[in-house]
């Protein structure tokens, strides 16, 4: 038996009785023959509790003690479980991220992974313990400072351990049966997806799927790492995330994965802007320069009046408020005449490998909202992919008439999520 990296989040270790319920699990592990890396995250809604109570004491915190704060979570988690392994009768030792080798850059609160020397937990392993591991957190290789990965960053933790440790799987336990082809959240239907390709959960992720982070997708496909999602709360086998089908399994690659939603981006729209070479990239250097993310961008025709155009584009909401700041800046050197901001937007993907072989399935999409009285202002596309944005408040309706639409509405038992609050 080889080498497990198994990561468990916040609804699995949310209490007393959820921690000793992981620790067994673990340990069953260990007694089939493997060594076991166990990743933990915060207990429940603990980093929420912790971000609300710093808004309290500071509006805008240093993101050096942010991070400082928040890794306190993952802590508390990694010492419990250690504790509850240990009353179990097996060995176990717990890490925080710089001790087990997660070495990052220097961006607070968004770190990204440059390299991971797991020199303590081979040992930790050699010796015959089951190592645990800090999610979320690292160390930035220059000053030393301790970082956070970002939300969901438990699931990049995971996956690059695997790879450095070359493990044979990495097993991401979470509050769900696996993938499913919607958020059951919101669709009580949505079927779960036994494999799904790395280039289709990439797509999902990025397009706002929760159970799966879309850094922790792109590190498994670099390294070719597969990942199992499946439920800590049952003994169902979950979704398979890699090139291929693993083992005896033969699963056809669907036409359509899923449908993905995102209520958490806002709309940014730069009226008035000359229509002439370098006006774009002016905008979206400013943007890039507060490293800030954009995902969709729309350009409209410029009036032949005016000779002025819009330039619209989606951010995160986190970060509105220093896009519109650090375009208001630039408002000389480039020239436009206003901003406008609207962060009660929400945005619609459909992902399937399979569309790009059928056609009609842009127009069926289409189709599907129109019947919902859904309307559109923003569209992107790729091969695999359409995304729209729409009103906030016909989201979830949308998703809903959408996965009806392309038969993915389940005939059995509903979805169950068997824990979180999906905050």
């Amino acid at each position: 038996m080889g080498l497990v990296v198994q990561k468990y989040g916040g609804s699995s270790v949310a209490d007393a009785e959820g921690i000793k319920r992981v620790a067994k699990r673990i340990v069953d592990a260990k007694k089939n023959g493997h060594q076991v890396v166990v990743v933990v995250s915060a207990m429940g809604d603990t980093t929420d509790e912790l971000i609300d109570l710093a808004e309290q004491v500071s509006p805008i915190p240093a993101g050096r003690e942010f991070d400082m704060l928040l890794t306190a979570g993952e802590r508390i988690s990694m010492a419990l479980l250690a504790m509850a392994i240990k009353n179990l009768g097996h060995e176990a030792q717990s890490f925080t991220g710089s001790q087990a080798g997660v070495i990052t850059d220097s961006v607070h609160n968004k770190a990204r992974i440059i390299d991971v020397t797991p020199g303590r937990i081979r040992t930790a392993l050699d010796e015959g313990n089951i190592a645990i591991v800090a999610g979320f957190q690292g160390v930035s290789q220059d000053k030393k400072d301790i970082t956070t990965l970002g939300r969901g960053g438990s699931d990049t933790t995971a996956v690059a351990l695997a790879a450095a440790l070359d493990a044979e799987v990495c097993e991401i336990y979470t509050d769900v049966d696996g993938v499913f082809t919607a958020d059951p959240r919101v669709v009580k239907k949505a079927k779960k997806i036994d494999w799904i390709s790395f280039e289709d959960m990439l797509e999902l992720a990025a397009s706002g799927s929760k159970v799966l982070l879309h850094r922790c997708v792109e590190y498994a496909r670099r390294y070719n790492i597969p990942i199992h999602v499946r439920s800590s709360f049952s003994g169902l086998q979950g979704t398979w995330v890699s090139n291929e089908p693993q083992g005896d399994r033969k699963v056809e690659q669907a036409i359509i994965s899923g449908v993905a939603h995102d209520t958490s981006e806002a709309k940014i729209t730069v009226v008035g802007v000359p229509d002439k070479p370098g006006e774009a990239a002016a905008i979206f250097r400013a943007v890039a320069d507060a490293e800030i993310n954009i995902d969709m961008i729309v350009q409209n025709v410029s009036a032949a009046s005016t000779g002025l155009t819009d330039i619209s584009f989606t951010l995160p909401k986190a970060e509105g408020r220093k896009a519109i700041d650090e375009l208001e800046k630039a408002k000389t050197a480039i020239g436009f005449e206003s901003l406008r901001y609207d962060d009660q937007i929400g945005k619609i993907s459909l992902v399937g490998a399979g569309m790009k072989t059928n056609p009609g399935v842009t127009a069926d999409f289409f189709k599907a909202l129109s019947d919902a009285g859904v309307n559109i202002e923003l569209i992107s596309t790729s091969e695999i992919r359409i995304s729209v944005v729409t009103r906030a408040d016909d989201v979830n309706e949308a998703v809903r008439a959408v996965h009806t639409a392309f038969g993915l509405d389940s005939d059995s038992d509903e979805a169950v999520v068997y824990g979180g609050t999906g905050r």
